[in-house]
């Protein structure tokens, strides 16, 4: 899926958009019990009640591609003959109106989760949308051919607020009692994807709150990949072990700079292009930095090899988990300085009394907490 296509499905979800008309889940206790079942018709709820569950499965489609958002791949053989392709697909033919698909798809959850101790909602929704044309330049035209139907389920945590002294109208009394509050889905997905505007039941949409923990038992139990794929932050960690490690003592200020100025470019490029694909760099363009740095041809092996050690036999990788570029962030054990990455080339490192110092020229004036500060330059108020 790419963002266009994303954007498009994230639109329905508000009451008078889609053709949803019940929302199923569960409730489950820290002990993996259900507690109680879900199953209401989102037209005979309030507006305020319907909003709440659309805006907690809608969030199941949030975040970014590649980073929150995770492709899950089914094998051909999967498609064909497997029982977790086969009960996503019942859920989505039925409309997850079958109650005995939705109990086994239930204990499939509950069986492959680990939420520790914590209490959550499982949602499930399903949706029918008639896909209008698109002339070439992007307008909605009139008519379609194509009906996407789908699924999508987020599992939301719930959590246990303090207890307070409150009025229960049904005893006419004030009691304490722990409020039950609902929150953001920590997980979730969409099957099957809509790839080309169209359903692609080879994929599903993979979603993720955490960008390290991504509940990989629950991609392997619910949809038995061959390969868990690796969350945005372990690539992130992954990548910075491999520079530090494959590099040594060549892995310096200037060679990170040259790194993140590159897949900064690169996003920005991609930015302004408003391409829907996600962009990409490869590991050869990561190779090539490296060596217009002056890094040798051993070295840059090493990290090539390391790189499809630890990232895997990726012909392209996603640049948005590879370094953060909003930001350019030095962190010593004792001071963290961060700097706007259109100055990264102000900063420069230099020995001062025989000790390695970073150095960054201050032109106008510091803010510390605040406050207006003197550099130690020209004396404020004072006669020259």
């Amino acid at each position: 899926m790419n963002q266009k296509e994303l954007n498009e499905l994230r639109r329905r979800w508000k009451p008078d958009k889609n053709a949803i008309s019940r929302i199923y889940g569960c409730f489950v206790n820290g002990n993996k019990e259900i507690v109680t079942d879900l199953d209401e018709s989102l037209g005979m709820m309030t507006q305020e009640e319907a909003e709440k569950y659309l805006s907690l499965l809608k969030k199941a489609l949030s975040g970014a591609l590649g980073k929150n958002l995770i492709d899950i791949v089914f094998s051909t053989r999967q498609v064909m003959t497997g029982e977790e392709h086969r009960m996503l697909m019942e859920l989505r033919t039925s409309g997850a109106k079958d109650a005995r698909v939705r109990q086994a798809f239930y204990q499939k959850v509950i069986q492959s989760l680990d939420m520790g101790e914590s209490n959550y909602l499982l949602l499930l929704a399903s949706d029918s949308y008639d896909v209008p044309h698109r002339n070439r330049d992007a307008l909605r035209a009139e008519g379609s051919d194509e009906v996407f139907s789908y699924i999508l389920c987020a599992v939301c945590p719930v959590k246990t607020g303090k207890t307070e002294l409150g009025y229960f109208s049904g005893d006419n009394e004030f009691h304490c009692a722990a409020s039950q509050t609902v929150a953001a889905p920590e997980l979730g997905f969409l099957f099957p994807a809509f790839d080309d505007r169209a359903a692609n039941i080879y994929n599903a949409l993979y979603y993720s709150r955490g960008l390290v923990d991504i509940h990989e038992e629950f991609i392997t139990g619910v949809f038995q990949t061959e390969k868990v794929p690796m969350s945005s932050g372990a690539q992130k960690l992954a990548f910075s072990d491999v520079l530090c490690e494959s590099l040594g003592s060549d892995c310096s200020l200037d060679l990170v700079r040259s790194v993140h100025g590159e897949i900064r470019e690169r996003l920005l490029l991609h930015k302004e292009s408003k391409a829907p694909e996600m962009p990409e760099i490869y590991v050869e363009d990561v190779d090539d930095i490296l060596k217009n740095n002056g890094i040798s041809d051993e070295k840059v092996s090493a990290f090539h090899e390391a790189c499809s050690r630890q990232l895997g036999q990726q012909p392209a990788l996603n640049p948005v988990n590879l370094m953060e570029t909003n930001k350019f962030e030095m962190t010593t054990p004792q001071v963290k300085i961060t700097v706007d990455p259109d100055y990264t080339d102000l900063i420069r490192t230099e020995v001062i009394d025989g000790r390695t110092c970073l150095v960054i020229p201050v032109d106008e004036s510091v803010v510390v907490n605040g406050i207006d500060v003197s550099t130690g330059g020209a004396h404020d108020g004072e006669d020259s």
